[in-house]
């Protein structure tokens, strides 16, 4: 009778496969603030209630909240940077009496980012037409898109790798938004589809990441107003 052993791995290939997890990680960080103006927010019915978004012509930025972690097995990423803008629409586009009221904003930036595993660094580049559409309800919703290919990472060091966001098409990352002073967006647990290409040590069959994070949206145009989502 033939015996089989498994596969011993080195250290080094442990590295590199704990690394490439680490990768996809970074990705789901990165996609956590913006979206195409034609998103659409997860669950709206077809009878979807009236949405104002407040004040009209209103300029606005949405800047990251504390940390933005992403966890996959004993990997952790955090970012503590990331910024993005846009403006209501105005008068009467920032209302809509039977679905979400959209608007566009710029790629968002991302920054200060770091992986638990040692010797494994990461570029952000975001391109393209992103925006936000939100759905008035209970709770507000809101849909986030980025546009295909409008967001890529690179990996260098102990793994050599290119993680591109909506790789064929526009994607759809769904969250939450609360009224308040300022007022917020939150994702939890949101996913959006990716397409890994490398070498050893890529994790190139995963398909999606997962990410959590949460953003303070400001009135730029009047600092003393907020932006808000009514019915």
């Amino acid at each position: 009778m033939t015996m089989t052993h498994p596969t011993r791995r080195t250290p080094r290939q442990r590295a590199l496969r704990t690394a490439g997890t680490g990768i996809v990680a970074a990705l789901g960080l990165a996609l956590a603030v913006t979206s195409p103006a034609t998103a659409q927010p997860a669950g709206t019915p077809s009878a979807a209630a009236a949405t104002t978004v407040s004040p009209a012509g209103h300029s606005f930025t949405a800047t990251l909240s504390g940390k933005a972690t992403f966890k996959a097995g004993s990997v952790t990423v955090t970012c503590t940077t990331s910024v993005s803008s846009g403006q209501v629409p105005a008068a009467p586009g920032n209302h809509n009496p039977a679905g979400p009221v959209s608007s566009s904003t710029t790629p968002a930036t991302y920054g200060s980012c770091k992986t638990s595993m040692p010797g494994v660094s990461a570029t952000v580049t975001t391109t393209g037409t992103w925006g936000v559409a939100m759905q008035y309800g209970a709770p507000v919703t809101a849909g986030l898109t980025i546009p295909a290919g409008g967001f890529v990472l690179k990996t260098s060091g102990l793994a050599s790798c290119t993680v591109t966001a909506a790789p064929t098409s526009a994607a759809t990352v769904n969250g939450s938004w609360a009224n308040g002073a300022p007022s917020t967006l939150t994702f939890t647990n949101a996913s959006v589809p990716v397409k890994v290409v490398g070498g050893f040590g890529c994790p190139t069959s995963s398909t999606s990441s997962i990410f959590n994070a949460a953003y303070t949206v400001s009135d730029t145009t009047d600092p003393a107003s907020q932006i808000t989502v009514t019915g």
